[in-house]
């Protein structure tokens, strides 16, 4: 798996799905659970549809 995911799109990810997270934690809801995508993608820095699309917001040379 090769980085796809840059660092700022990394931070927006975990941020916004820690949030999706704990607003359906807090609503004690099921959908909550949809926040673990963006987690994951966030953490490895690699997002399954990025590679499918062609897009990557690595910078060329990033050893990450």
């Amino acid at each position: 798996m090769q980085c796809n995911v840059g660092k700022t799109e990394q931070v927006i990810r975990v941020t916004i799905g820690t949030a999706i997270v704990l607003a359906g934690a807090y609503y004690k809801k099921w959908w909550g659970l949809i926040g673990i995508a963006p987690i994951v993608t966030g953490t490895t820095r690699y997002c399954p549809l990025n590679a499918v699309l062609g897009i990557s917001n690595c910078i060329a040379n990033s050893k990450s």
